[in-house]
């Protein structure tokens, strides 16, 4: 599988990544099952995608707890890509970037994966209470110590995100502020948000910022939270503790409008051959963004984890890109 760097340093990371949190965390409760977890996530390492992204709040805690059990076999083949920053509650997460936190939650996450050293910590949401150079200066010493090899920034809880992104460059203003003051404490290594042919606001502001200073773009949800493979049928429902059954673009009427995403992600993949898919299709578009962009799918299933992994091997053309580029603007939107 082709390689891209994380940052302008030496972390390689396969070009598709895999997404734990679907694995404990946001999605349908009941398909979660840890032996099938294990499997998607050897699947992954076995097919090249080793940048494996978690989080201590997803479960919370489980989903390292998972992960932790095939690093414990396989650490030296995962880039291992972790979060701070968010605490659950009982009803609610809260921002919590406190340095004495940070410290807690970076031995804490270490334990549970099974690893002496985290191979990029990310901050999950910046904490309004807390400036953000303390939050960051803390986790640079986690680096100092030899527990985390780079930062990165997650954009999706900064200030940007489904809402602010159609206000066009105004998008990620409010982020990239944060990431131009966190880069005057230590370098941001990598950046994670949103981005997808339903979603593609980040590819407007935040993804020339990364690219002019080497900085590496983790693309979060780039098939659409699951609606651009295809396989969602409209009106059939969500589970109440499913994030998608509160979501505007998960509606019976938007998911049936926004079938014409789906209809041209499909057109594409059949002139690329019969094996590739509308998922597939929707994964090599982000992977043309730029060569400092990995999508990171989530996955709990192995099959999911191998055709995506598959992804990277389909090359779109200038004209399946521009056909793309005419596809109308998804339907439902938080604001």
């Amino acid at each position: 599988m082709e390689r891209r760097s994380i940052g302008s340093g030496p972390l390689r990371v396969g070009a598709i990544g895999l997404g734990c949190m679907p694995m404990s965390w946001a999605y349908a409760p009941s398909h979660r099952r840890g032996e099938e977890s294990m499997r998607t996530l050897h699947t992954a390492l076995d097919l090249g995608a080793n940048l494996l992204d978690t989080a201590d709040v997803y479960g919370p805690f489980t989903n390292e707890l998972v992960l932790g059990r095939v690093l414990r076999e396989r650490r030296s083949e995962a880039f291992v890509s972790a979060k701070v920053g968010l605490r659950a509650g009982e009803q609610h997460v809260v921002a919590d970037g406190r340095p004495g936190y940070v410290r807690r939650a970076c031995d804490a996450s270490l334990r549970r994966l099974r690893t002496d050293v985290i191979d990029l910590y990310q901050l999950h949401r910046v904490d309004p209470d807390v400036p953000v150079e303390e939050t960051w200066g803390a986790m640079a010493e986690l680096v100092a110590a030899g527990k985390v090899r780079a930062l990165g920034f997650c954009a999706l809880g900064a200030g940007a995100g489904p809402g602010a992104g159609r206000r066009g460059d105004r998008a990620y203003r409010s982020t990239v502020g944060l990431l131009e003051r966190a880069q005057q404490v230590f370098p941001v290594s990598a950046v994670q948000a949103e981005l997808s042919v339903w979603s593609p606001e980040a590819a407007w502001q935040l993804l020339p910022w990364c690219a002019a200073r080497g900085v590496g773009v983790l693309a979060a949800m780039p098939l659409g939270s699951g609606f651009l493979t295809g396989t969602l049928r409209p009106g059939a429902g969500f589970e109440s503790a499913d994030v998608r059954a509160r979501h505007p673009r998960f509606t019976a009427e938007a998911m049936a409008s926004n079938q014409v995403l789906v209809a041209g992600l499909r057109l594409v993949a059949r002139r690329h051959g019969p094996e590739v898919t509308p998922a597939q299709v929707a994964l090599a578009w982000v992977l043309a963004q730029g060569p400092h962009v990995v999508p990171v799918p989530g996955a709990d299933r192995a099959h999911w984890a191998a055709e995506n992994a598959r992804a990277a091997e389909v090359r779109l053309t200038a004209g399946d890109l521009a056909e793309m580029a005419e596809l109308p603007a998804a339907v439902g939107a938080w604001d």
